[in-house]
């Protein structure tokens, strides 16, 4: 474990390797969908893209569970070379409450855009009986404060329109979003009716 920690009256952040993924993943990444944000684009899109939120029929959404490229922390390493990478655990006491994951400087991973002062936040995630404490607020201005100490001035988080939460999390957090994706998804049948907001934050 390194020896950069943040700690709060009740949390600490630690940074960890990539060797701690095992320990990383056993943080659940599910959440309940009660409603979604629709894209309604206005005059065929030359008016822009609208955000409406609707409240849909309760359900369950555990991206880990999908069988996807880079889908869970254990098939980063396969898929990914990590040296660059920032990883982070949350702790109370000696229990894994949440974890963030920053992407730099990593050759062929698009989400960066070939860009060298660009940082992806590429996974954030608290324990479901923990959200809503400020654990995930803790997780994300540490890796802001680690991207910049790389020279990053800029970071991208990917979310998806059915994660209304995360969404309003990101704003809150002083992101913009920067892009909307309608058809990003369409590959794939699990996510094939999802569409990808892209946020950024100036760091």
């Amino acid at each position: 474990m390194a020896s950069t920690n943040t700690s709060t009256k009740k949390y600490e952040i630690r940074e960890v390797g990539h060797e701690c993924l095992h320990v990383y993943s056993r943080i659940p990444i599910s959440f309940t969908i009660k409603s979604i944000l629709r894209v309604k684009a206005l005059d065929s899109g030359l008016g822009g893209l609208k955000l409406v939120e609707e409240k849909v029929k309760p359900y369950q959404k555990d991206y880990d569970s999908m069988e996807l490229e880079g889908a869970g922390p254990l098939s980063w390493p396969k898929q990914f070379d990590l040296r660059a990478w920032g990883f982070f655990l949350a702790f109370d006491g000696q229990r894994p409450l949440g974890g963030a994951t920053i992407a730099v400087h990593t050759p062929g991973l698009h989400m960066l855009e070939g860009r060298s002062e660009l940082a992806v936040l590429w996974d954030l995630r608290v324990h479901p009986k923990r959200r809503g404490r400020g654990i995930g607020e803790l997780l994300f201005k540490r890796s802001v404060e680690w991207a910049r100490g790389r020279g990053c001035r800029q970071m991208k988080i990917e979310t998806q329109n059915i994660n209304v939460d995360a969404c309003r999390f990101y704003a809150r957090m002083g992101c913009e979003l920067g892009a909307i994706h309608r058809r990003a998804y369409h590959g794939s049948a699990e996510l094939a009716q999802e569409a990808m907001l892209l946020w950024y934050v100036d760091l």
